[in-house]
């Protein structure tokens, strides 16, 4: 059955995009109103100035980055994200226009916190609305169908992201294909091939088409596109690149030609800088009350045997790069060559409190000081001496994309019990598939709950010798 609901609000996006626009204008002025009635100080014109040169730079940083765009289907946090940007932005240039006004024009106190409850009325009401349309979408509103072209594993696989979506308002009504005419498709019919689509969407009741088709039909690809250009339908192709074990896929834009990135970091832009800032502030702090530990270690150290304290290897860190990583000397030996034989249990080469600063993960705090100078992160993929990359790169697939960030002093696979010897190849292959998953989920959250995870299980795991 075609569905013809076109929603409540589709007929009226242009005025919800004007009333969206007015409404962020309401909440600037609003907020300041709020602060200052608070202030119990009288409105006058450097509350106008201020309120209206803030509301025009935020609508025009907004309009310039696209904040106005139908969010539907795209994701809340970068909602969130574009917004706290644009608006601290905005915050930061009027503290500075302020800064050469009068002492008397406006408040200290009173701009902070209008800046605070801004961002936070923002947020909030982009939230509210979010879960309002979302509820509206469930109870079938605002709803648009659409229909795939390419009866795949591609095809089957977006309309079961979209299924267990309901809150995308999107409703699936069938799909076509040229090659599979009279066969179900999650229980439903092919409804015929590629012309019959396209006469459908001609008749104007299909509101999107998803081409799903893959790679190798680039010619039918065109011929659809073309023929659907004669349509108001909607059309977005979906590439079929899910056949690559994706890491933090995302698009992009590079002169005007849009790209999708199948392998690539988390750690870009902002989030690095997140990520630097989380690295300099823990590793600070940890050295400062680790310090009395270091120089009791580096005692014991040249006390209990010969040879220098650290002991320095070069592993592989971000985008393979050599670099030098630091350790406390566990050892006799000092392996930094072609050969690099793994630590074992009850290893005879351990000098006499070399088990106990490895298995306690004492060996390892050196590595902070790697972490200040830029070279590692606290949270990331555990290094691995230069042979055992060029050894495992070879057989284990994906092995090389772990160094897409910067190597850890912990990890998502360590505090997962895979620490210590990798006898066998199923080991470090489940280590690298523990690190992958840190890099496609790597999130502030996430990096703490690991450093958690790994203070309580430092010195109980007994795969650490």
């Amino acid at each position: 059955m075609m569905i013809e609901n076109e929603g409540i609000l589709r007929t009226n996006q242009a005025l919800i995009s004007i009333l969206h626009r007015i409404l962020d204008i309401v909440v600037i002025i609003g907020s300041l109103f709020i602060v200052n009635t608070f202030h119990t100080q009288p409105w006058n014109i450097n509350h106008t100035v201020a309120a209206i040169f803030v509301a025009f730079l935020f609508h025009f940083l907004s309009e310039l980055g696209s904040l106005y765009i139908s969010w539907r289907g795209l994701s809340l946090f970068k909602e969130i994200k574009t917004t706290t940007v644009y608006w601290c932005i905005s915050a930061s240039i009027c503290s500075l226009a302020l800064s050469y006004a009068p002492q008397e024009v406006l408040l200290d106190r009173l701009m902070i916190k209008w800046f605070a409850i801004g961002l936070l009325s923002l947020i909030s009401y982009r939230v509210c609305l979010r879960f309002i349309l979302s509820f509206v979408r469930r109870k079938g509103f605002n709803t648009r169908s659409f229909i795939i072209a390419g009866g795949g594993a591609l095809g089957r696989k977006l309309v079961n992201k979209i299924a267990d979506n309901q809150s995308l308002g999107l409703i699936f009504n069938g799909y076509y294909d040229d090659y599979k005419v009279g066969q179900d498709f999650e229980n439903i019919e092919c409804k015929g091939d590629l012309e019959k689509l396209v006469v459908a969407c001609k008749k104007g009741n299909i509101d999107r088409v998803y081409i799903t088709l893959p790679m190798r039909a680039e010619e039918r690809i065109k011929w659809l596109m073309t023929e659907l250009a004669d349509s108001t339908t909607s059309v977005y192709i979906v590439p079929d690149i899910f056949m690559f074990e994706l890491l933090h896929a995302r698009s992009d834009v590079i002169a005007g030609i849009p790209t999708i990135s199948i392998y690539d970091s988390p750690l870009d832009g902002s989030n690095a800088i997140v990520k630097r800032i989380e690295d300099l502030v823990l590793s600070a702090l940890i050295l400062l009350l680790i310090s009395p530990i270091i120089l009791a270690m580096s005692i014991a150290i040249k006390i209990t045997s010969r040879g220098p304290i650290l002991f320095k290897q070069t592993r592989y860190g971000i985008d393979g790069k050599a670099i030098e990583v630091w350790k406390f000397r566990s050892m006799t030996v000092m392996e930094n060559a072609d050969k690099v034989t793994q630590a074992k249990k009850n290893d005879v080469r351990l000098t006499p409190i070399g088990g106990f600063i490895r298995s306690s993960s004492l060996d390892e705090l050196p590595q902070f000081f790697n972490v200040l100078q830029g070279r590692m992160s606290i949270v990331g993929p555990r290094p691995h001496a230069v042979v055992h990359n060029e050894e495992y790169r070879t057989i284990i697939n994906g092995y090389m994309l772990r160094h897409k960030v910067k190597p850890g002093i912990t990890g998502w696979a360590q505090v997962n019990g895979l620490r210590g010897e990798t006898d066998t190849l199923e080991k470090m292959e489940k280590r690298i598939e523990y690190d992958l998953d840190y890099i496609r989920n790597w999130s502030l959250g996430f990096d703490l709950k690991i450093v958690i995870s790994t203070v309580f299980k430092s010195f109980t795991d007994k795969n650490a010798y």
